[in-house]
């Protein structure tokens, strides 16, 4: 019987080799092309692009965060257009410019009881002024004098514009009537029209910008000659030397009639070795030269702040801050004007003459200050402040007015 021839075996398993499988054949290598780089040093080589674009984006970042910063806190600024259109109705009424380089900031603190100032008293829509202080920056910053005015002194207030347009008359009033009246306007024309000096700018603060600032540079040393049980100013203070606190501190420097004699003499003394004392922090403590420390302080400072057009901006606001930088604390003055009590009204003041002519007249001459510590007696050193200089005054040393320094100790231990 016939069978079927079996099929050739494949080439390699009739040779005995094992089958391999066929290869493409290969292109030759082109000589214009890179050559083609092992997968492991590729990916060592991506780490300094990614570092950089890490450093790229943290630069950015900080650049953007830094903008947020300054935008934010330039936008807490609130600005008084009104008073400037109101003083310029008034130009030719006004004191001449002061000497060149000089100038004069008029402070204001409010008792507005709006906002987040409700808690202090019941809001009857209008405010006084409760501080305010003429700031008198000499033309080569060498020092600064800062002048309180009592609220309760008398003094000749001019005709002013209400907000509602109508017009008060002048008249023979309490010092702190005239921003009730009309707000900065009449209140920087009454300073001229007592001082014969020219306020240049003015910036307002409430009470509740004053305790942010306390609270920014971590509470204001004080010196508490007897302890203070005050309900109405929530003060409870023991003696001596201590840490105020925001409301604590603004209680401390508000109070009138639950410390010492109740007058405002002694308010406003508090109020100024107060101010002293946190002058005498920030700069001690290099919070101006610190960033993380310096943020919250402008951001306490600006958010209750309105100022007028010159210094309405954060970079206007830091000039002026630069330019004091190098002036001592020894030459930083706090003194209230020379005032005796009122001939009608004992619990009113009025000025004490000529002291206080000569006192105007020394500011509006860019002349020094001599001020001594409260009672007479000097602190550490002896006067609290140098002599007035032969090129300012003549070479005549002219007399020292109550008051203190920003480097005096607040207890005036030496």
């Amino acid at each position: 019987m016939a069978t079927s021839a079996e099929p050739p075996p494949p080439p390699d398993e009739a040779q005995g080799e094992p089958a391999t499988p066929a290869t493409p054949p290969q292109r030759p290598p082109d000589p214009t092309e890179s050559p083609t780089l092992p997968a492991g040093p590729r990916r060592r080589r991506v780490w300094p692009r990614a570092l950089a674009a890490c450093t790229a984006l943290l630069v950015l970042a900080g650049a953007g965060t830094a903008w947020y910063m300054y935008r934010h806190l330039d936008g807490n600024i609130r600005t008084d257009t009104a008073t400037a259109k109101e003083l310029q109705l008034e130009q030719s009424q006004r004191p001449s410019a002061p000497p060149t380089g000089v100038e004069n900031i008029l402070l204001i603190g409010t008792d507005n009881r709006g906002g987040g100032n409700g808690k202090y008293g019941q809001d009857t829509g209008t405010q006084r002024s409760d501080t305010v202080i003429l700031l008198h920056l000499a033309a080569d910053r060498h020092s600064a004098t800062a002048m309180s005015i009592p609220r309760d002194l008398m003094v000749q207030i001019p005709k002013c514009r209400r907000p509602d347009g109508s017009h008060t008359r002048a008249q023979h009033a309490q010092f702190n009537w005239a921003f009730e009246f009309g707000g900065a306007a009449c209140t920087i024309r009454t300073v001229e029209e007592l001082t014969g000096i020219r306020v240049d700018h003015h910036l307002i603060v409430d009470f509740t910008g004053f305790k942010k600032m306390v609270d920014a540079v971590g509470g204001v040393e004080v010196c508490v000659p007897h302890a203070v049980h005050d309900k109405d100013a929530h003060l409870d203070l023991p003696a001596g030397r201590q840490v105020l606190h925001g409301e604590q501190a603004l209680g401390y420097v508000r109070a009138r009639h639950g410390i010492g004699d109740g007058s405002d003499t002694q308010r406003i003394e508090r109020q100024q070795g107060f101010l002293a004392s946190l002058v005498k922090k920030i700069r001690s403590n290099g919070v101006l030269l610190n960033p993380v420390r310096l943020y919250p302080l402008l951001d306490a400072a600006t958010s209750s702040l309105t100022a007028d057009a010159g210094l309405d901006s954060l970079s206007e606001l830091y000039d002026l801050a630069r330019s004091l930088q190098k002036t001592p604390t020894s030459e930083v003055r706090f003194l209230t004007v020379p005032r005796q009590p009122y001939i009608y009204d004992a619990n009113r003041d009025q000025l004490k003459q000529p002291a206080a002519g000569r006192l105007f007249a020394t500011l509006r001459k860019d002349g020094n200050v001599t001020v001594e510590p409260t009672g007479g007696t000097a602190g550490a050193g002896g006067k609290a402040s140098a002599s007035p200089s032969p090129e300012k005054s003549g070479g005549t040393p002219g007399p020292a007015y109550r008051g203190t320094t920003a480097d005096r100790d607040i207890c005036g231990q030496a």
